[in-house]
Order: C-alpha cells, then structure tokens, then sequence
C-alpha cells in the first residue's frame, strides 16, 4: 500500500478525526467505564455480547465503541453523530464501509494508553479488525496487520525510556513502538516490509499529531544501511517453523527456525551507537542436547553487555498448536497435515522446546547474563533493565569489594523456614518485591551480612565481625562469601551505598 493509498489521500483526515474521537472521549479509560467490568473481561476473549449490552444508549462514546472495539454495525445516524462530516471521508480511506443504512468499520482505530513522559496519556492505533470475535472464522490475509497485542504491550514494558537522540522500531506493524519511541527520541526511524503496515503505521502517527517518526520500506536493516541508533526495539516476525507455505508477514519472516532472531542480534550490534541498546522480544529454539543460554551466548557479539531472560517455554506440541490456532486454521481440511508436517519438521531439527523471552544487548562492556525466570516481575520491566546496565557497570569499576559500603535494597524481603522451635531456621530466602522479584536462597552467613548492610561499616568490616561472633577464620569467611555478596549486588538485593 505506497503513499498514494486512499488511507492516506486526505491529508486532513487524521486531524479532523484525531478531534472527533477526543470530543466523543473515546478514550482506553472511558470505554473500559462504558463497557464495564464483565463485558471488558469478555471482549478480553473475544467476546462481545456483553458489550452490545452496555452500550445501547446511542452515545457518541457509545457508538464509537461500538463501531471500532465491538465491531458492531451503527446506525448511519448515530455515525454520524459521532463522526460528525468524518462517515464518507472515512469510506473513502477505507476505515469504513455502509450498508442499507447502516455503517461498518473495516478498520480497527484503537484507544490506547500510555504513560509516555510529557506526551499525554490518550493515543490511537489504526489496525486491522481483530479476527476471531464472537466465533467468527479468524483466518487472516498474508498482509494483516495486527494490532494492539500482548506480545506488542510485553515489547513496550521492556524498553528503555531514557531519552535518546535516534530509535528504530525495526517491524513496526501498527506502529505502537514507534508511537513509544516518538515520546522520548528526537528521531525515530520505523521500517517494515508490509506496505499496508506502513500505511497505518503513518495514519497513525499522523492521528497522533507526531512528526518526528520517518517510516520506512525494506527487510529488517537494509532501509538504515550504514545509519546507527542509541534504541532499537523490536518483535521481529520470531514464528518457529519450516518456513513453508502461506507467510503471515506480521509473525512469519520467511526464515526457517529462529535464523530471524539469531540475524537480528547478530546485526543489530552493528546498528547501535556505542553505548545503545537493542532490545528484543522473541522466540529461540532449545535444542536437545544444548543449554539454551549456552546457544543464545553464541550469537552475542564480543564487546557488548547483555541481559538475556528466558520468560517460558513451550514443548513443540503445544507450541505449533498455538500458532496453527492464531492463523485460523484449526479445524481446517487439512489441519491434521499441517500439525504432522510441523511436528515432523521440529523432530528432525532435535527441537526439544521453544523459548521465548527478552534480549536485551548493549554495544559496549562485557557483563553477561542469561537467566531463566518464569516468574511474576514488576512491569514496567524497563527500569529494572536500566539498573542491571548501572550495577554491572558499577560492579566493572570496583577494585575490592571489601572496602565497600552496601544498602540493602528496601523491597527485599527475608523469609525462613523451619521446624518450630529450632535454633536456626532450615532455610533462609531472600525476595524482592519490585524490579525482576527475584529470590535467593542464602545460608546463615550471607543473611547475617545482608542485614547488617546499611551503608555504616564496609563489606570486609561486617565479615570480620561475623567471624569473631562464630569464632570462625576471618580470611576463611571473606573468601566464603565475598562471591555470594558480588551476586547479591548484581542480582539487586544490595546497592553500593
């Protein structure tokens, strides 16, 4: 869809309908207030009806909610009313459609909420129509364009929000990265190859009222050839699969297996000024036979940081259910074949499961982590990311940890466990109540340390005093749990003070 598409032929369509949507406060918080509790968790699965319930006055913010998150038909009078002089301007984008009195959206223009610093928190996203509602037949067009997803709202908790001067939203979409990114860069680069994409994605930032995102055609870093960016973000299109048949563009690269991710980061360094960030949400191969933090280790360049965190894993079966699903092909003539074939391809490949997680890889330093944690974390997960890069450096700087003073951090948490009325308790973990939540189990020593961290006496002198407590080898104790106290202090559990 080039520039000349009917989505982008009035020039002022997306101001005019950037103050109708305003005036009729269809904003995320005011249809979450319309629709309710009980109609807002069933659209939550798809379904409607209980929507259609609580959205029968005829409303402006009625209608809008209707016509756009229900995909529900509107009276042309009540279209009107909502989108007053807007119903045939928008026919003729091809957001709309009428029928025998009656107006259909055939786009999706989504309220959305952000807490971007100094941008407002009401934005809009224009997407395709959420497939799958009310039952209805999901099997979606190679160029769909998805729009507002979890996978979209995951990417955007994890990126940074330190102002920079150039972003790449590399596969833009719909364009919420980019809408993100617009709020705290002064320049924002978004590519994708879908052109309807590309499309919305500048309708998008056009209804937005944002200029500073250029949007751009081409695969993955050939529109940016020989530029650099302090961010990228990205969802790059991450499906495991033979890359065989039919390609959904928004999931599917083309690529067979994770080759798609392992080239992103691969890349993607030669892309970030020294110091930036790539930040990646993704799926990864775990092969039989090999640690998966062992595989991923190998694609990360030499002279850069990363925090890699493995959020889940699928085995192959559930795996290629879920995205044989997504497409709208279960039940289909030939869903059995296309289960056995996948399912095949994946046991010839010694695919024993199917990662998924953040990748997060800074051009500079040399601090590595790859850890598996399935857990609740604190979103957004940003800052938490933003303190691993400050402690790591720190940590990089020091000369001996023993002459330093540490805090412990005030949402940690030490909990024990044991029989009742023993001396000392069977097991003692530490746990954080903010950031990644981590937890740690710690011996009688280490908790000993920890709580005496408050910023007065230095590592070494705590330890000293430990050991002259339990008549124990001050030499013998600082070599025990110096080690320990490094990783506390990596992990968040104690800052330097």
């Amino acid at each position: 869809m080039p520039e000349s598409t009917p989505l982008l032929a009035d020039d002022q369509l997306p101001h005019d309908l950037r103050d109708a949507l305003s005036g009729a406060s269809f904003t995320y918080d005011a249809v979450a207030d319309a629709l309710g509790v009980r109609a807002h968790e069933a659209l939550g699965r798809n379904e409607t009806t209980p929507g259609e319930r609580a959205t029968r006055g005829g409303s402006p913010l009625e209608t809008l909610t209707r016509l756009f998150t229900l995909q529900r038909p509107v009276t042309a009078e009540h279209a009107d009313a909502a989108l007053p002089g807007l119903v045939q301007r928008l026919v003729a984008a091809g957001v709309l459609e009428t029928s025998g009195g009656e107006v259909r959206a055939t786009l999706d223009v989504r309220p959305y909420a952000t807490d971007d610093e100094g941008a407002g928190g009401d934005r809009w996203i224009l997407s395709d129509l959420t497939p799958g509602m009310d039952g209805r037949p999901n099997q979606v067009d190679g160029d769909y364009v998805l729009g507002i997803s979890p996978a979209s709202t995951s990417l955007a908790q994890l990126t940074m929000r330190t102002p920079v001067g150039r972003s790449l939203d590399l596969g833009t979409g719909c364009g919420v990265q980019a809408l993100h990114l617009a709020a705290h860069s002064d320049a924002v680069v978004a590519t994708d190859v879908n052109a309807r994409a590309l499309a919305m994605t500048r309708f998008t930032m056009r209804l937005n009222g944002i200029d500073n995102v250029d949007v751009r055609d081409g695969s993955f870093f050939e529109p940016v050839a020989g530029e650099k960016f302090d961010l990228i973000a990205t969802n790059p299109p991450f499906v495991i699969s033979p890359a065989t048949g039919e390609r959904l563009v928004y999931r599917d690269s083309g690529l067979p297996g994770d080759q798609v991710v392992e080239h992103v980061v691969r890349r993607g360094v030669e892309h970030l000024t020294d110091g930036g960030w790539l930040q990646v949400l993704a799926n990864w191969v775990v092969a039989e036979g090999t640690e998966w933090d062992e595989r991923l280790a190998s694609w990360l360049p030499v002279d850069t940081s990363a925090f890699v965190v493995q959020r889940e894993v699928l085995d192959p079966a559930g795996y290629v259910e879920l995205w044989l699903k997504d497409a709208g092909l279960h039940g289909g003539p030939d869903y059995l074949q296309r289960y056995d074939a996948w399912l095949s391809w994946m046991e010839e490949q010694g695919i024993a499961g199917v990662g998924f997680g953040w990748i997060n890889v800074r051009r500079g330093g040399t601090a590595r982590e790859l850890v598996e944690w399935p857990y609740d974390v604190e979103q957004p997960i940003a800052p938490a990311i933003e303190e691993w890069e400050t402690t790591h450096d720190a940590l990089a700087g020091l000369v001996d940890l023993a002459e330093e003073r540490l805090v412990l951090r005030n949402d940690v948490r030490q909990e024990t466990q044991g029989s009742p009325g023993a001396e000392d308790p069977e097991t003692i973990v530490l746990r954080q109540q903010r950031g990644m939540r981590r937890a740690r189990q710690v011996d009688t020593l280490e908790a000993a340390l920890v709580g005496a961290c408050d910023g007065d006496l230095t590592v070494g002198q705590i330890l000293d005093a430990v050991a002259s407590l339990l008549d124990s080898d001050p030499v013998g104790v600082r070599a025990q749990v110096l080690p320990a106290v490094r990783e506390m202090v990596a992990e968040g559990f104690l800052d330097l003070a």
